[in-house]
């Protein structure tokens, strides 16, 4: 489909069964619509061949539908000039050599989300670029990231976005370099051990500069025409323009999109955004609204991934609890690999930023650090920020804390807290751009990310490099952390102090077993006694309160514990350890 470049020419081939007659027009034949027509293959579908037609040339496909005559950018174009432009037809080729990559496994995972127009972005006037990223990627392998989540980097309107309103849902944002930049991006950040995520929008397309709408002149009820829904299945809270997933050529498109980025530009998983609303008219539970041709898209390309790629990861962004988003296909479920989990998000969210310490639940805490879907550790993605949550009315967690005062100490210490939570937790670890070295206000499209602050906060980001260290058990201490068992070992509700164990293997022991204390509140404990899972020494691994990570942290010392004979919290050993205000502990033998 598309524009497909051979020796001498390209192929031009596009769907539009309403069409009386197409032309591709073009910087190749002056834009003459008599000068290359299309022939009528089948099923609505037109093809020709056009010689001296190379890549790099501009293009648009030229409808006639009865009396109407108009343009329209290729609905597969891989680079347009920009969303109300042309069409370029696109070498493919690309030099892959040397990219031996391989994804890590996904309990090794450690994800950064980032926006490409802002992460990097030169100045306020102007966007980031794919670019770049690549020059910010050696500090993301030195701060342990393993895996970068980019927003939707496909073409929108304009040179500022989020990217989830997609034009040309083939071509990559022609202001952010477009797909060769793309590609060596990619490139790029295999180079440097760092996996590629992708988010894809197929729950709606557009609503502005859209040519898919209406796309060979036909539709009904004033409707989106062959791409989209004509009737009340339409509805999205982005405008009339969910695609037709009952249609099979709009299912192809999909599809096709998909394998797209996993084939062609060897992204290394793609995030599905807003799943619900392709799964359901109103993105809830009620049957009546149930989109059961969305379901089976999903559960089809999912399958097709699995059955070709099955080391590449797909992430689901459903927020209902569904345990069928990361079900099996072969189970009825749609067979993503994970999803965001807002049983994890929202209940830390409160805790972390309610203004008093009497208002933070540690029974609501311990319910989102042991949830879990289809009996799988790693089915979810755990975060305390995303783009999501950190805009829309609302800031980054430390702005939350104290409007006004980001880096004041109450901000850093229960960021910290909650972050500490976050990469020792059972699921997919997930950071937002700069919260490492704790960004301020909200996120928006045209705000760079402040990497001053990198340096201002750097004992912050040596801190985050710790954690992230042991998640991905770099120093073999902490192989629980990315292992499939969770017990809460305790729960004080009134001192707001829980427990918890990880562990990989059996019943666990030295070099896998990890115990995670965290204090929710703003007192100290001297030697706070919890239940342990063995005897023998407990060394501290991680103390937040460490005032290398930050000037004004107490420094209030865990040396660790050696674990006495005696039945607490229902265990056979027990140990004390000192707590500081709002602080995690993390101890491994």
């Amino acid at each position: 489909m598309g524009a497909v470049p051979y020796d001498g020419g390209t192929t031009f081939r596009v769907w539009a069964p309403h069409a009386d007659t197409v032309a591709v027009v073009g910087t190749f034949n002056d834009w003459n619509g008599q000068a290359n027509a299309l022939k009528h293959e089948a099923d609505g579908y037109w093809a020709t061949d056009v010689a001296g037609a190379k890549p790099g040339a501009e293009y648009k496909f030229e409808i006639t539908n009865g009396d109407q005559t108009f343009r329209r950018n290729d609905p597969y174009a891989r680079e347009v000039t920009n969303s109300a432009g042309n069409s370029v037809v696109f070498d493919p080729s690309f030099d892959w050599a040397d990219d031996d990559f391989r994804m890590p496994a996904w309990n090794d995972l450690v994800i950064y989300e980032l926006h490409v127009g802002t992460f990097n972005a030169p100045d306020a006037d102007k966007v980031g670029t794919f670019m770049g990223v690549v020059d910010k990627l050696p500090y993301l392998r030195d701060l342990g990231i393993n895996c970068i989540e980019l927003l939707p980097a496909t073409e929108f309107p304009g040179s500022r976005s989020w990217g989830y309103n997609p034009a040309n849902p083939f071509a990559l944002e022609s202001d952010y370099g477009g797909p060769l930049a793309f590609k060596e991006m990619v490139k790029a950040a295999h180079q440097h051990g760092i996996a590629v995520v992708l988010d894809v929008v197929y729950n709606h397309f557009g609503p502005g500069d859209l040519d898919l709408w209406q796309f060979d002149g036909w539709s009904e009820n004033g409707g989106g025409g062959i791409y989209f829904y004509n009737d009340w299945k339409a509805k999205t809270p982005w405008g009339d323009n969910r695609p037709d997933y009952g249609r099979p050529e709009v299912r192809q498109y999909i599809r096709d999109n998909a394998m797209m980025w996993l084939e062609d530009y060897r992204v290394d998983g793609l995030r599905a955004d807003a799943i619900a609303f392709i799964r359901n008219v109103k993105g809830e539970e009620d049957p009546g609204d149930n989109l059961p041709e969305g379901w089976s898209l999903m559960s089809w390309i999912n399958e097709e991934i699995d059955s070709k790629m099955p080391w590449k990861i797909t992430i689901a962004e459903d927020m209902r609890g569904n345990d069928g988003i990361t079900a099996a296909v072969a189970e009825g479920g749609q067979g993503f690999n994970s999803q965001w989990d807002s049983a994890f998000v929202y209940p830390m969210h409160e805790a972390i930023t309610a203004a008093s310490d009497a208002d933070r639940d540690m029974h609501a805490v311990a319910g989102a650090i042991t949830q879990t879907y289809n009996g799988d550790a790693f089915r979810r993605v755990i975060y305390t920020e995303s783009h999501d949550e950190v805009a829309n009315g609302k800031s980054r967690i430390p702005e939350e804390i104290m409007p006004g005062a980001a880096d004041s100490w109450f901000p850093k210490k229960r960021a910290v807290l909650g972050a500490a939570i976050v990469l020792t937790a059972p699921g997919l670890p997930m950071l937002f751009q700069g919260q490492e070295f704790l960004a301020d206000g909200s996120f928006n499209d045209n705000e760079p990310l402040q990497w001053g602050r990198a340096e201002e906060f750097k004992g912050l980001v040596q801190l985050y490099r710790d954690l992230i260290r042991l998640r991905r058990n770099l120093d073999g201490h902490t192989r629980g952390l990315g292992g499939q068992h969770t017990r809460i070992l305790h729960i004080n509700n009134e001192e707001k102090v829980i427990a918890f164990a990880r562990w990989a293997d059996g019943d666990g022991g030295p070099g896998d077993t990890v115990v995670v204390i965290a204090n929710f509140a703003d007192k100290t404990h001297e030697a706070y006694r919890i239940g342990l899972p063995a005897g023998g020494d407990w060394p501290c691994r991680f103390n937040s309160d460490w005032q290398g990570y930050d000037g004004s942290f107490g420094d209030y010392g865990c040396l660790g514990t050696t674990a006495a004979a005696g039945e607490y919290d229902g265990l056979g050993w027990h140990g004390s350890v000192a707590l500081a205000p709002y602080g995690v502990v993390v101890l491994a033998q």
